[in-house]
């Protein structure tokens, strides 16, 4: 539950901007009044140096040449001349003034400060935070209180150096380390002494903490939508919650308008959390018709072990994910999930409960059909177990009632219940784990016009089908050099796993959630080749695999080898869309090797291959080269054979080409249709308090459309977690590039 760690959401602003700054903007922690953080000691007695002192006793005193002023551990000033007058507890100086006050440091030519009351003022100063280390220079710096401080015509930059890239320049700043808040009007930022933002008000927290206002204005191109603007305003409602309100100019389409807020927090019952968001884009140009996006998700917990959340997400249209999506997950969305859920769980059991339904966003692409998921109106979720019980057995029992619900397809509910008892045998060097389990299930089908349509002979259907397995497997290990380290260890693992489930007729039965589970070596070990209830697969076969892992001597495992295969002893009758059984003896055989190769090469593959037609079936490999910070290298190739095969190669890098500059890219191809399916290519820029990212990036968001958005960002970094403005080019890179480092580094 660590949301608000961090800087607000979408990127990682640095100060809010405000037209109105005191209607508008307000401390971080608005529910509290402002407190004093700079208390001097009345007691503390004020020691003053000098060359020359003259003048009259509890009076007043005037000091000349290497004058030194202290008041406790508080303030200490050095000037060419001062006058101190004891009655009013103030001090005159003149002269290359230098002055550490809180922790805070100024210089100036003319001093006048009242050591009492904290107020004066500073001529021609300059001036550097101890909290935030932010520093600038002005004409003149009016001392309200010890905390509170206004600067006349000055800048304020969190960049070392008298000379920094970037720093902001107002007509008046107020500065209140009280509040924890600088305020400033007719402010202007300048990048490299070029102005390239302004803003008639501006607030921005002095430690780096979040606060209301205006963020920084977002400009992107795209191809599909051409140039967009976007405007967010960020409103730190309380420590646990905010909301981001986000007007978006977009050329071709108009204006759009959304919101996103966020909270979390801590009843008597335990925590919650959750977020929505929602766009509106009124009377599309293109489209003439109003379109709109929701998505909503919340988590909450009512009772000790009992919680419930939901999950909401709807489209005014099929095209609006391709349409305004970033990234090539939400523009590829088609399935909307909209799912209602409560959970109870004890240390022995637990229950779970949801209505869920789907709203499917078609392709524009005729050929390209989306299928829609039965709904669940509602589904019952049961479980309980119990381990090392009766002299060591374990027990399981799942249970589960659906009602399915579909706008063209067969409805109807069903119930199955799953007890399972084993009696696992855990020795050094073996396991053996012989298992039971009987799968029971009754389908209640409506006795509408579409199960007429379909000859289902009957519409109540039950099965009882009981599987037998037994899981066992030896472990050896041996000393070795592991790639050169000594005190490694090598093991080597051989493992069979037999199942017997007796045939039964299904053939009959509808088919509601139930596909053919994908062949990898996590299928190859389980008792039902099929995922989802509607079928239980019909089997007498075992699963030969040999496993050998080498560990380093802190148990670190270094490298992993994997070969597995399944040996039939009879036909599989059980299909899920045919009645012609599956004759053959064995299965492909499956190869994986995945681990660290070297201090720099990492590497993970799995090959799929058919000894029968000496041919492979599938396989996937990926290499990773990682020689040292902020340069990384991947390569991947993939392969599926068949009608709907595929072959795609992947390379993506993030590289240094100089000191400064980096190089970022990414392509993804398709070798068998010789067509890009994504690509990115862009540029960094590291300064010494600012980064500059710039790219383009191309993917595919329908079967016949793709999107190419334009982006760039400057990031000043150094003030709060950095000032983004632009789009945000850090996330498209750290979700494009597998081990891609950001080059600015979070306030420490």
């Amino acid at each position: 539950m660590s949301w608000f760690s961090a800087s607000p959401p979408s990127q990682r602003w640095a100060f809010a901007i405000s037209a109105l700054v005191a209607a508008t903007t307000v401390p971080v922690h608005a529910q509290k009044a402002p407190r004093p953080v700079h208390v001097e000691d009345p007691d503390a007695p004020t020691v003053m140096t000098a060359n020359s002192m003259k003048g009259r006793p509890e009076r007043e005193l005037n000091l000349d040449q290497n004058v030194v002023i202290e008041r406790g551990k508080t303030t200490k000033m050095t000037a060419d001349t001062a006058c101190y007058k004891q009655v009013e507890d103030e001090f005159d100086a003149e002269g290359h003034i230098k002055m550490w006050r809180f922790g805070d440091y100024y210089t100036g030519d003319v001093l006048k400060l009242n050591m009492e009351t904290g107020k004066g003022f500073l001529l021609n100063p300059t001036y550097r935070f101890e909290v935030g280390g932010g520093q600038g220079k002005a004409e003149r710096v009016d001392f309200i209180n010890p905390d509170e401080a206004t600067v006349i015509d000055g800048t304020y930059s969190t960049c070392e150096g008298p000379n920094p890239d970037w720093y902001l320049k107002s007509s008046t700043l107020n500065l209140d380390t009280g509040r924890d808040v600088g305020t400033g009007s007719k402010t202007i930022i300048y990048f490299k002494d070029v102005p390239i933002l302004g803003t008639p008000g501006i607030s921005f927290s002095l430690s780096g903490a979040r606060r209301s206002g205006w963020l920084a204005p977002t400009p992107g191109f795209a191809s599909k939508n051409g140039f967009e603007l976007l405007m967010p305003y960020y409103v730190n409602i309380a420590p646990n919650r905010d909301l981001t309100l986000y007007p978006r100019y977009i050329q071709r389409r108009g204006i759009q308008l959304g919101a996103t807020g966020r909270y979390m927090g801590e009843t008597d019952a335990g925590l919650y959390q959750g977020e929505t968001s929602f766009e509106f884009l009124p009377n599309d140009k293109q489209t003439k018709t109003n379109r709109y996006m929701i998505k909503s998700k919340h988590e909450q917990a009512l009772a000790k072990g009992w919680s419930y959340s939901w999950d909401l997400r709807e489209a005014s249209d099929n095209n609006y994910p391709n349409d305004f999506s970033k990234t090539v997950a939400t523009a590829t969305e088609r399935q909307l999930l909209r799912e209602l859920r409560t959970d109870y769980r004890t240390e022995d059991w637990s229950l779970t409960a949801r209505v869920q339904n789907y709203q499917v966003l078609q392709d524009p692409d005729p050929t390209a059909t989306v299928p829609r998921p039965y709904d669940r109106l509602p589904a019952v979720n049961f479980h309980a177990g119990k381990y090392d019980v009766w002299g060591g057995f374990d027990w399981t029992f799942d249970a589960e009632a659906t009602r399915f619900a579909h706008p063209t397809q067969v409805q109807g509910s069903r119930l199955v219940a799953v007890p399972q008892v084993s009696f696992p045998i855990v020795r050094p060097g073996y396991f053996v784990t012989p298992k039971l389990m009987l799968n029971a299930s009754a389908y209640q089908l409506d006795n509408d016009a579409r199960t007429k349509a379909l000859q289902f002979k009957t519409t109540s259907f039950t099965r009882a089908v009981p599987t037998f397995s037994v899981d066992s497997g030896l472990v050896f290990e041996r000393d070795t050099n592991l790639f050169g380290a000594k005190g490694g260890t090598q093991t080597l693992e051989p493992r069979l796993f037999y199942v017997y489930t007796p045939y039964r007729d299904q053939s009959q039965f509808p088919k509601f959630d139930t596909a053919d589970g994908t062949f990898n070596l996590t299928q190859i070990f389980t008792e039902n080749r099929f995922v989802g209830s509607d079928r239980i697969g019909d089997a007498n076969q075992v699963t030969a695999a040999l496993v050998s892992r080498f560990l380093q001597a802190d148990g670190t495992e270094r490298m992993r080898l994997t070969f597995g295969q399944r040996f039939y002893f009879a036909d599989q009758r059980v299909q899920l869309n045919s009645t012609t059984p599956v004759n053959q003896s064995r299965s492909d055989i499956l190869l994986a090797a995945t681990g660290r190769v070297s201090e720099t090469w990492t590497a993970d593959s799995l090959v799929q291959y058919n000894p029968s037609d000496r041919q492979l079936m599938n396989y996937n490999y990926t290499l990773q080269y990682q020689p040292g910070a902020k340069k990384v290298l991947n390569f991947s190739n993939r392969f599926q054979r068949g009608d709907a095969g595929w072959r795609n190669a992947e390379v993506s890098t993030q590289w240094p080409l100089t000191d400064r500059l980096y190089g970022v890219g990414r392509i993804s191809y398709s070798l068998k249709n010789r067509s890009m399916l994504e690509s990115l290519v862009g540029l960094e820029y590291k300064g010494d308090c600012w980064v500059f990212r710039m790219g383009a990036q191309r993917f595919v968001t329908t079967a016949k459309t793709v999107s190419t958005p334009i982006f760039f960002q400057l990031e000043l970094t150094g003030l709060s977690n950095g000032l983004g403005l632009g789009a945000n080019g850090l996330e498209t890179f750290t979700k494009t590039i597998p081990g891609y480092q950001t080059l600015s580094q979070p306030l420490r």
